[in-house]
């Protein structure tokens, strides 16, 4: 697809779901270090699952040196809704560690730092430097992205860093901070795994997928 009309999808998704910047992450988090923790803990679940334990859980530890020090019984308690609850007490447990040790306590600003965290992978870095600190380094790539980024026909990769790649490629640097939250809204509202209502899609006339179904 060539940079122009893949632009002209952007802009026009971005008319269908207005926000704010503070908006665009589904996390409701206050601060880096919670944005932090709980996107590691958004693994394989619910945003609404780890908002709804956000409370109890930074009321105990409300910083990485009460979070570093606990029982990880005491926090597999906490985050049990949030399954895979052993690995991600280890991992969020291990954060707060590394980041008390080599970061003074405090959420480290670059991908290249904070992928050196446990649990925290260019997905998870990408939504921290973008929607805590404001800086777009990448493109959060998750299962939405990945899906509708080859059904639309940006990309034919699967590999979540190639997509980044081809994403970074494709779209000017001022699109980097809102591609996945418009692509997330319309593949829940719209373009969904399950069944995608192509005829309710404001940009089927521009997907690949859609073209090559021969439904025009």
């Amino acid at each position: 697809m060539n940079a122009i009309t893949a632009e002209s999808i952007l802009e026009e998704l971005d008319h269908r779901y207005p926000c704010t910047e503070d908006e665009m992450n589904f996390l409701k988090f206050r601060n880096p270090f919670e944005l932090l923790i709980m996107t590691i803990l958004s693994a394989q679940t619910t945003d609404v699952t780890i908002n709804g334990l956000r409370d109890e859980l930074f009321f105990a530890y409300p910083n990485s040196a009460a979070l570093a020090r606990v029982d990880p019984l005491d926090v597999e308690r906490i985050i049990h809704s949030a399954g895979f609850y052993h690995s991600k007490a280890k991992n969020i447990i291990g954060t707060a560690k590394m980041l008390e040790e080599n970061f003074g306590g405090v959420v480290p600003r670059t991908i290249e730092e904070l992928t050196t965290l446990p649990g925290v992978g260019r997905k998870t870095a990408n939504i921290v430097t973008n929607h805590a600190f404001h800086e777009a380094c990448g493109i959060a790539v998750d299962t939405h992205v990945r899906r509708l980024s080859k059904k639309i026909g940006f990309t034919q990769n699967t590999d979540p860093e190639k997509i980044e790649k081809d994403l970074m490629k494709l779209f000017p640097k001022k699109w980097w901070s809102k591609i996945n939250y418009l692509l997330i809204r319309h593949g829940r509202a719209v373009c969904t795994a399950k069944k995608p209502d192509c005829m309710k899609c404001i940009i089927r006339h521009n997907c690949q997928s859609y073209i090559n179904s021969g439904e025009e």
